[in-house]
């Protein structure tokens, strides 16, 4: 087990890095066999729908103490609340799309659904067509969405193409990246109300716009409609605010600073996945705050595997990956951050010119 950032392989699977493509082709099946026979592939309905109840109990308390608070500065406490709370449905909205929860398809995405856009906000067709692209190709450039070049740029090659001031922007997005944090709630809500008005074909495009456009609508409403015009603005800024950085922060540390991948890269399964994914530390006080994201390398090998189960996968999976010479990434938190921080610092010194990314290189086919 790695407890930083791995030691980058080659391609064709040099001795003491990745192991030849059928060998861990085989790999992989042996493993999901074994999962399978342990089932870890079961599902566990009695957890989910006992989250959802405690979820739902959390988010009326909250609204109940909004009603009774009344006009007061406290009432950002609340919105606090409202933020974690959305936050732990859109990990549970994220459990539903890949199918963890129930074995029926349909039931699965009308779940997700119901809790990721009745109650977060976001498009579940919006979401289930990027993460599908990330799972299928993570930190591979040009096709994984959750790399492409925005705000940040996550490789060399993004940075070099930075101009005028974006350039001195580039340069200091490590540290830019937490207050830029504060402000993904809100662009995935945009994201979704322009991917559900786009003219391209949008599954079910008549049950999320009306949906979707309610659950944004009315939350403002309410708070407007109680809260005077500054409170209510600081109401909502924070508890957008505070749903955006807890959500990016339980996202962020588990591919950033891992390696990236060039569109030809011609890497195995199992290999792709363990090497461009980092667990984080903390056992089940992690798998709660950050749902199950914190054993990211167990979801991208089994992404319809239930999280309560992923702990005990880890134990198969660092076996595995072992006696394949795979490194196996796991790291605390903060120090994942910090990771992090230093990653994007140092992609950001190529912003403006030109730059030969080392990873890219060990990633071509010769």
């Amino acid at each position: 087990m790695d407890t930083g950032s791995p030691r980058l392989p080659n391609v064709e699977g040099a001795p003491g890095h990745v192991a030849p493509r059928k060998r861990a082709v085989n790999s992989y099946v042996n493993l999901l066999k074994a999962a399978r026979d342990l089932g870890l592939l079961e599902r566990r309905q009695g957890f989910y729908i006992t989250l959802f109840i405690g979820l739902m109990f959390a988010w009326c308390a909250c609204w109940a103490a909004f009603v009774l608070l009344g006009v007061t500065w406290y009432q950002l406490l609340v919105a606090a609340g409202m933020g974690a709370v959305m936050t732990q449905f859109g990990f549970l909205a994220h459990e539903a799309a890949h199918r963890q929860i129930f074995a029926s398809k349909r039931m699965n995405e009308w779940a997700s659904r119901l809790v990721g856009t009745g109650l977060v906000g976001i498009s579940y067709a919006m979401w289930t067509q990027k993460h599908t692209r990330h799972h299928a190709y993570p930190n591979v450039i040009g096709k994984d969405p959750d790399i492409h070049t925005g705000a940040i740029a996550f490789h060399p090659e993004a940075a070099a193409s930075r101009r005028g001031v974006m350039v001195a922007v580039t340069r200091r997005q490590g540290w830019l990246l937490f207050p830029l944090l504060f402000f993904l709630g809100i662009s995935l809500h945009v994201d979704s109300l322009k991917f559900v008005f786009q003219r391209s074909a949008v599954d079910h495009r008549w049950v999320e716009i009306p949906v979707l456009v309610l659950r944004l609508v009315m939350i403002p409403v309410l708070v407007f409609w109680v809260l005077p015009l500054g409170m209510a603005f600081a109401f909502l800024g924070v508890q957008m605010g505070v749903f955006g950085f807890y959500m990016g922060a339980s996202f962020a540390p588990n591919h950033k600073g891992m390696p990236i991948l060039s569109p030809s890269s011609r890497l195995d399964f199992l290999s792709r996945q363990v090497l461009t994914s980092r667990n984080i530390s903390g056992g089940r006080l992690m798998d709660a705050l950050m749902g199950g994201l914190n054993r990211q390398i167990e979801h991208h090998l089994f992404p319809d595997m239930p999280r309560p189960l992923l702990r005990r996968a880890a134990a198969l999976v660092r076996k595995c990956c072992a006696e394949e010479g795979v490194p196996y990434t796991e790291t605390g938190l903060i120090n994942s951050l910090a990771i992090v921080v230093r990653y994007l610092d140092k992609v950001g010194l190529s912003a403006g010119g030109p730059f030969e990314c080392p990873l890219i290189q060990d990633y071509r086919p010769r």
